[in-house]
């Protein structure tokens, strides 16, 4: 991306000015050299975005941003529905609440090592992961819609889980506004044997130690330590997500239409917030919100019984379950008064400072955790939000390394089983049902996620507190 016509607040927090259509200025979040890096569509994404009804303040983007549908990966923009504010499926994405929960395990790194290739067979035997995988879990259509509205409730009603597990998922492990009738029959059908799954993809299940911490007393706060043995879940609303996207895209389109809002590029289809379209679209989201964190906690509580049956001392608690691909209803300041917004994340994390009283007491003092993906073969990290990313970018952070390469390119490069063999030479165990996913997620496909993190903490959009060493990794 050519700098030169972006205006620089800081190291790390650039302005791309209003012009033409735009409502408000857009904001980049990143050094200099990850914003040479970016695709010129990131800009041009961006304006688009800044050129919606109804947005605030600024079109944002993290540092992990690249070219994605409509909005940019990395993408945040709030709307007010008071000010004809909009919602967008491009806005939130396809794989709608795509997030991480991270396991706190009681372990230390030499306690595992003995254990650690028994432990991985384990998980990969119980959680189907890859393209179209399916689990042991058969959910007819009636039973799917108290998925969609119980979300992680309704896993632990049914011995998926702990009551405890609940406090630290993001809305207590259900979002409200969930209306299944919003979602269609086919979305449905493709759902009912997929809740505990991972899919495929950038989707990962993976043994991790603390190998760094950064600031003691967030890392205190979390409790967490070096050495310290974590679990990472990263997965979304599997195909019912996609398929809500599908049909949206359409009728969105369609309300775009109905309502003269001139759409720049196709996955940019909106709707008015109070619009029966815009209504229906969050309500079917919020469905893909609860889906995904019921998958999300049906794959703890399998995660759990694996390691309780191999080293049945282990004590699997929750750190915190928060997605990376949603449109929340929040309150934020603006202008001296607090006012509900409609934030639209797509490859960006909430990262809630200190005192909102959405975050368990435990953290309401220090900030909401915050899960940084990198690769399977470098490292991922814990953040905390802080109320100075509140202030920039409505209390939000990057969610990854975020892409380098297209999955195309990373094909003709390199190849899966040499990808495996080189990260087992430098002792990471990788477990995977395809080798073509393995080459598609091949760690030198991504940007450098130190950098990212390194520019979300400089910018001030949330505080680095550790950092995660891959030890084993089962891959989508």
């Amino acid at each position: 991306m050519d700098i030169h016509s972006l205006i620089r607040h800081s190291d790390s927090h650039w302005e791309i000015p209003r012009e033409g259509s735009m409502r408000v200025p857009a904001y980049i979040f990143a050094h200099q050299g990850l914003v040479l890096e970016m695709d010129d569509q990131v800009k041009r994404q961006l304006v688009n975005v800044a050129s919606l009804p109804g947005i605030v303040k600024a079109a944002m983007a993290m540092p992990d941003a690249h070219w994605g549908y409509g909005f940019p990966i990395g993408g945040v923009a709030a709307f007010d529905p008071d000010q004809g504010g909009i919602i967008s499926v491009g806005g939130v994405g396809y794989d709608i609440s795509c997030g991480v929960r991270t396991l706190l395990t009681g372990m230390k790194r030499p306690d595992i090592e003995p254990w650690l290739e028994t432990v991985i067979d384990g998980l990969f035997k119980v959680v189907p992961s890859g393209v179209g995988s399916e689990g042991k879990i058969r959910l007819t259509e009636r039973e799917l819609d108290d998925v969609l509205v119980g979300g992680a409730h309704w896993a632990v009603a049914r011995g998926y889980g702990i009551p405890e597990d609940l406090d630290h998922v993001e809305e207590n492990g259900r979002i409200a506004g969930a209306d299944p009738s919003c979602v269609s029959s086919t979305a449905k059908k493709r759902q009912h044997r997929q809740v505990g799954t991972l899919g495929s993809g950038n989707h990962y299940l993976e043994i991790q130690y603390v190998e760094e911490i950064f600031h003691e007393p967030s890392a205190r706060a979390l409790g967490i330590e070096e050495d310290d043995v974590v679990i990472a879940i990263h997965c979304g609303s599997r195909a019912l997500g996609h398929q809500i996207g599908t049909d949206y895209i359409q009728i969105l389109g369609k309300a775009a239409r109905k309502y003269n809002i001139p759409i720049k590029e196709r996955e940019l289809v909106c709707a008015p917030i109070n619009s029966p379209e815009g209504k229906r679209y969050y309500g079917a989201m919020a469905c893909g919100v609860n889906c995904a964190l019921a998958n999300r906690q049906v794959i703890c509580h399998l995660v759990r019984q694996v390691f309780h049956e191999i080293l049945p001392r282990t004590k699997i608690s929750t750190l915190y379950d928060i997605s990376h691909n949603t449109c929340k209803i929040e309150e934020h300041e603006v202008d001296g008064e607090n006012r509900r917004l409609y934030v639209h994340r797509k490859g960006a994390t909430r990262a809630f400072g200190p005192g909102r009283t959405e975050l368990p007491e435990e953290f309401r003092d220090a900030g909401q955790p915050v899960f940084i993906g990198g690769t399977m073969g470098t490292c991922s990290y814990i953040m905390i939000g802080r109320s100075s990313g509140e202030e920039l970018a409505w209390g939000s952070a990057c969610h990854g390394a975020g892409r380098a390469m297209s999955r195309r390119a990373a094909l003709k490069k390199w190849k899966g089983k040499k990808v495996i063999s080189e990260l087992r030479h430098r002792g990471i165990i990788v477990r995977t049902g395809s080798y073509r996913g393995a080459a598609e997620e091949a760690p030198s496909a991504y940007k450098d996620v130190t950098s990212v993190v390194d520019s979300t903490d400089q910018a001030g959009l949330a505080r680095k507190v550790a950092l995660l060493r891959p030890m084993a990794c089962i891959k989508g």
